[in-house]
């Protein structure tokens, strides 16, 4: 039995036949895990903005004294901004 066996599947690209955002997200994570570290870059390039925004949301509910708000703010647009600027640049906006 493999992990990906328990990937769950886009719902965007399978009934839209349209890529979203996040796709690429589980198997870039599976890729990190088993030091594939380029590989999963290229799947998904937000990979690793992804996994320091959670290791601080983790990080934020331990660590009760000190407040992270404004660094998961700042890593959830740095996320974004990497998601959205990846998407384009692999589907380019037809040009007429």
């Amino acid at each position: 039995m493999k992990i990906e066996d328990f990937m769950l599947p886009c719902p965007s690209k399978k009934f839209l036949g349209i890529e979203c955002f996040g796709c690429g997200t589980q198997r870039a994570i599976v890729l990190v895990f088993e030091g594939k570290f380029s590989e999963a870059f290229h799947m998904f390039p937000a990979v690793y903005t992804l996994l320091l925004f959670l290791f601080t949301v983790g990080l934020n509910f331990i660590d009760k004294k000190r407040s992270y708000g404004n660094i998961l703010v700042f890593l959830a647009i740095i996320n974004s901004i990497i998601m959205v600027v990846s998407y384009f640049y692999r589907h380019p906006l037809p040009i007429n």
